[in-house]
């Protein structure tokens, strides 16, 4: 552990600012160093600058390594199982997308001092606001209920009771997040992300082919003799599990609860950067292992689960490499429930003004840690009732970040446009034009999937016309903007005055001037509202056909 005491000159006095939370004010205590309240003394020398950086890790790195949880793995394991390594491409081309969103929300926090669901009911008023949570609320607790199945996959193959199992985990996460110690729900998490690291001893023990690896990471390609419809949909699920909207509202409250500033802001995305490599060489891992273990074998294309992968292992390459991946799934589930409940306890409390932040001690934040505690166990419970529709659940909890994502980063860019929130951190012109590529990739994927949800036996040549289609209505909308910008000056291209960034917080939101609506995003609100509710509304459909047996 580090502790950085050196003070220069006496701060000014502070500013008002948006921080909701008294607990959000004060000494940074990380997991593995501290950064004094008044410790304003530049950082001059690797070791002062690795001293502040080891202080910083945290947010990050547990956001991304969160995000490799249960369905992470199913999903990769899935890829490289069925379809090899030829879709490793998808990983390279997410990490510009992870970072520049989660960029954004780390932005955001640090500036703010105020979590995403708020500044959404804020800025965009109480019918989004109320959506954004509830949406979260549902969408995560469904997670949730995902990392405990994994928790039963991991146990059962390592021989261990799943009942008693599932309710030793939940309590375990419990446990660490409400001691009222910031620290040590942090040092916990840390250790669970080095955890995460099991994946790579198996990668090794099984030697795949380093060349092919390297040509199919970099090389974009579609597996040979596969159908288009069903390779599309797994590429939906890596996005969708690899960039999930619960990300952009722990990240944001936590870097908040953490009391990170701007002044610390290119640490925090060192500390990002570290997250989204460790995450992508464990997806990379799997994918890799998982190709060349089965490749040959009876079992090769016919996956089932991550249980069989870790059957699959100790058949092909021995036990050890089975129980290696078991509590790697193992410590994945956990640590993927422990962030996507804390993200839900965050937006709940920052909504409905409760006490928010793991610096309090349960009596200090009841509704907080009941919130924390109360999805953890009732997820637990639902996975350990008998006949629980588990794999309804996990088929609703891919469709449902599919079809939600697009919408989240819709309002990830425009909070981001905000100058009255941002000012001088707003946004600048690269930055929007590779965000607003992004969410129109992400559209037309949510599209192609609610039109999967809607036509099971949707065919290649369907999904080619839906992507022509957007990509016509893409060209338009550019042509659109770039007419706007010639006439009257486009305000997501203008300039921004990065004058004093350093030392600009968002002042208090009662302070803040009313945001204005064009008539252009009145429309695209109004037409984004509309393509959720038919989503919503086919994926409850298709829901209910699978469970009544008339689906696919």
């Amino acid at each position: 552990m580090t502790d950085l005491t050196t003070t220069a000159t006496p701060p000014t006095p502070p500013q008002r600012t948006a921080v909701l939370d008294d607990a959000h004010v004060g000494d940074i205590h990380g997991a593995l160093g501290t950064i004094k309240l008044d410790d304003t003394a530049p950082r001059k020398g690797l070791s002062a600058k690795l001293k502040t950086l080891l202080a910083i890790i945290g947010p990050g790195l547990i956001v991304m390594v969160g995000d490799n949880d249960a369905g992470a793995f199913d999903t990769y394991g899935n890829a490289g199982q069925n379809y090899g390594t030829s879709l490793l491409w998808t990983l390279l081309l997410l990490v510009p997308v992870l970072y520049v969103n989660q960029e954004m929300v780390l932005r955001l926090g640090a500036v703010t001092g105020v979590g995403h669901a708020r500044l959404i009911l804020e800025r965009f008023g109480k019918f989004w606001g109320a959506f954004s949570v509830i949406d979260l609320f549902l969408l995560n607790a469904l997670t949730i209920v995902t990392e405990f199945i994994g928790v039963t996959l991991a146990v059962g193959y390592l021989g261990l009771p799943k009942t008693i199992s599932v309710l030793v985990a939940a309590v375990a996460v419990i446990a660490a997040a409400t001691t009222g110690s910031f620290r040590r729900f942090e040092r916990v998490s840390v250790f669970l992300c080095a955890g995460s690291l099991l994946l790579v001893p198996i990668y090794f023990m099984i030697h795949p082919s380093t060349g092919t690896m390297a040509h199919d990471f970099v090389v974009p390609g579609m597996p040979h003799d596969s159908k288009l419809a069903d390779v599309m949909l797994l590429i939906i699920a890596i996005v969708g599990t690899t960039v999930a909207p619960w990300q952009l509202f722990f990240q944001q409250s936590y870097v908040i609860d953490k009391r990170i500033t701007p002044r610390f802001m290119k640490y925090e995305k060192a500390d990002l950067w570290i997250g989204i490599v460790i995450v992508v060489i464990g997806a990379a891992a799997i994918m890799g292992f998982t190709a060349a273990t089965f490749a040959g074998t009876p079992e090769f294309g016919n996956f089932d689960d991550a249980a069989g992968i870790a059957k699959g292992l100790e058949a092909h390459v021995g036990k050890v490499a089975g129980v290696l991946f078991a509590i790697a799934l193992l410590d994945a589930s956990i640590i993927g429930a422990s962030a996507v409940s804390l993200s839900t306890a965050y937006a709940l409390g920052d909504v409905l003004g409760l006490k928010h932040s793991l610096h309090h001690g349960v009596r200090g934040a009841k509704g907080f840690y009941a919130i924390f505690a109360g999805v953890i166990l009732l997820a637990a419970v639902i996975v350990i009732i008998p006949g629980s529709p588990l794999g309804l659940i996990t088929t609703g909890v891919q469709t449902l970040a599919g079809v939600l994502l697009p919408s989240a980063t819709v309002f990830l860019l425009l909070l981001c446009n905000d100058k009255a929130v941002l000012g001088p951190w707003a946004n600048g012109r690269w930055t929007n034009a590779f965000t607003s590529l992004v969410v129109g990739i992400l559209v037309v994927l949510s599209i192609i999937l609610t039109a999967a949800v809607a036509f099971p036996d949707i065919t290649s040549g369907a999904i080619l016309d839906i992507m022509a289609v957007c990509g016509v209505a893409g060209i338009l909308a550019i042509g659109y903007a770039e007419v706007r910008r010639r006439k009257t000056g486009w305000a997501l291209a203008a300039p921004i005055d990065r004058t004093g960034k350093e030392n600009w917080r968002m002042p208090p939101l009662e302070e803040l001037p009313k945001p204005v609506m064009s008539t252009g995003r009145k429309i695209g609100m109004s037409a984004l509202r509309a393509y959720l509710v038919v989503a919503m509304v086919l994926v409850i459909i298709h829901v209910v056909q699978l469970a009544t047996g008339h689906g696919h």
